[in-house]
């Protein structure tokens, strides 16, 4: 996928590429553009290490909504995509045809939601063998320095390979560097990168 912007006298004023690769960036450099965010796709070998003891239920529609939507908001607060989601977001996403409850997996501490992974399940293509995706992952910050992260994670991957998937992903922004650190130890590798580019001064 490639996006161009161009202004009336067909000079290039923004740029988006999923996959991007050393062309894109040549072209946005000649341009004087500058990179204003990058979004990694990462992939590892399923299954993972074993996941550590973590209780955990499958997410119910129509019931949890609002605790998920609550954790995820405030552990979104943040994102470009994921903050401020609304129940029609949700429902919407519930509609899907790859919309699995037992997949989204939820984590409660005293009584309420302390952190979730929502996975994903992508069939095979073309281009790529069937991949179980890390949807989305997140913890309550209240709940921060206990890894949860980290549990969830391999509890997710956990799930995927035991629906007999072999490889599995996720996307992270490339500034998030805590995640970034997590997802490399657990044994995930960059695969390809989605990048947007725009004017050095926005004002411009």
């Amino acid at each position: 996928m490639e996006r161009a912007t161009r202004d009336p006298d067909g000079t290039l004023v923004a740029l988006e590429a999923d996959p991007a690769d050393a062309e894109h960036d040549r072209l946005a450099h000649e341009a004087g553009l500058v990179l204003t965010r990058e979004v990694l796709q990462l992939r590892c070998p399923l299954p993972a290490a074993d996941p550590e003891p973590l209780d955990l239920r499958s997410f119910r529609p129509g019931v949890d909504d609002d605790a998920f939507l609550e954790v995820n908001n405030r552990a979104f607060a943040w994102h470009p995509d994921q903050s401020g989601w609304t129940a029609t977001e949700l429902r919407d996403r519930e509609a899907e045809p790859w919309f699995d409850a037992d997949g989204f997996l939820l984590h409660e501490r005293d009584g309420r939601l302390a952190g979730f992974c929502w996975t994903k399940v992508h069939p095979a293509s073309d281009h790529d063998p069937a991949l179980g995706e890390i949807y989305v992952i997140a913890v309550d910050p209240a709940f921060h320095g206990l890894g949860l992260g980290r549990a969830l994670t391999l509890a997710g991957l956990q799930h995927l390979a035991a629906r007999g998937l072999h490889h599995g992903m996720l996307h992270v922004e490339a500034d998030n560097v805590p995640a970034r650190r997590l997802y490399e130890d657990l044994g995930f590798t960059e695969h390809s990168a989605h990048r947007w580019w725009g004017p050095a001064d926005p004002g411009q």
